[in-house]
């Protein structure tokens, strides 16, 4: 039986994110020191006031960041402790409910995951690593497996899960994976609990699945201080693999609100895709390229400083809708079924027929 730990797994990351950038900071950041609550409180609100691209995304309508900046004002004091000030400055930064806004320190990193912890999992895992069986592959951070629990060997239906974009991924790890799923004549990725990672590996993952060039999205950039100032979006484009085995058959993706960064990234790439269709929950979003800046006091404070919408430019910020929404029933846990993946499996019996007598692919 697999253990899925995304926390575990998140906060090394984020505290490997923090060394790096410290150190990155260090060679590049030139300021003067001071140990100040207040110089330092007034320098993390000025970094998000000029860099932050997500104001009027995530704000109440009735209310501005300089409103939040005298809303804790109150709280901070010369004589408060580093833990306190740490403390002081996560509220602030918890108003903007984007989890990839943190501050990060040596002892602590602030962190903000209503986006998941708000809604339910539509996961368990235990019962999910049923359907991967005792003789799943590994290919890097791929689980991989034909289903044959609850006697859907029939179905002839390859599952891959991933659980997060930092895990090992590579072009002869995915081929090899798809090779050895070469008889399945669909497949399911369940990316459910998946909190993001590297950008590269979704978009690494995604090109895979295409077999010429797509519009997935548009990207963003700060160009002034100023709230509204952006660059004119510029076209993000998903291109087809040089080399390496495409998988052109029919894909079910299998979301939740615990999809996020790099994850919601991955499905708004694989929902442009004309084989593929995504079916759970929606995602939890975190649709913002993410920058750093290094605070007087030393501290890292992380933020989304690019906005990304997708192919219709649309927001992604708050997620991204399924095709087919699809809960977890309580009556399937007890029965020790996957309710998101035995429909994933239904539709994609159902949708590969039609699709062998009409040549077309109907989601």
């Amino acid at each position: 039986m697999l253990t899925f730990i995304p926390f575990l797994r998140y906060m090394k990351r984020v505290l490997s994110f923090f060394f790096l950038s410290l150190l990155a900071l260090s060679c590049t950041t030139k300021g003067h020191y001071t140990s100040s609550p207040i110089a330092n409180y007034r320098a993390l609100w000025e970094v998000l006031d000029k860099g932050y691209c997500y104001f009027d995304e995530k704000l109440p309508q009735d209310s501005s960041w300089y409103d939040m900046y005298n809303k804790y004002l109150p709280l901070i004091a010369n004589d408060m402790g580093q833990d306190s000030l740490f403390d002081v400055m996560g509220m602030l930064l918890s108003e903007l409910k984007d989890g990839h806004v943190n501050i990060i320190a040596p002892f602590d990193v602030s962190r903000y995951s209503r986006w998941r912890s708000d809604y339910p999992p539509h996961l368990d895992a235990s019962i999910r690593s049923r359907y991967l069986g005792g003789s799943y592959r590994i290919a890097g951070g791929l689980y991989y497996t034909p289903i044959s629990y609850l006697d859907h060997a029939k179905d002839s239906i390859g599952y891959i899960v991933y659980t997060s974009f930092s895990n090992s991924l590579s072009e002869s790890g995915i081929s090899s994976a798809f090779a050895r799923l070469a008889r399945c004549k669909a497949l399911i990725i369940d990316i459910r609990g998946n909190g993001g990672g590297y950008v590269s590996y979704s978009t690494l993952f995604s090109s895979h699945f295409t077999d010429k060039r797509v519009l997935t999205g548009y990207m963003r950039h700060k160009t002034g201080p100023g709230h509204r100032e952006f660059s004119a979006p510029v076209p993000v484009y998903l291109d087809t693999l040089k080399m390496g085995i495409k998988w052109l058959r029919p894909v079910v993706v299998l979301t939740n609100r615990g999809v996020y960064s790099a994850a919601n990234d991955f499905t708004m790439n694989m929902k442009n895709l004309p084989l593929v269709t995504i079916m759970g929950d929606q995602t939890g979003g975190g649709g913002g390229l993410p920058r750093s800046s290094e605070l007087p006091n030393g501290w890292a404070v992380r933020y989304s400083a690019s906005m990304m919408t997708d192919a219709d430019d649309r927001q992604v910020e708050h997620g991204i809708l399924p095709h087919y929404k699809v809960a977890l029933t309580p009556e399937d846990v007890a029965d020790g079924k996957d309710t998101l993946i035995e429909e994933a499996i239904a539709y994609l019996n159902r949708t590969t027929k039609e699709y062998r007598l009409t040549g077309v692919y109907k989601k």
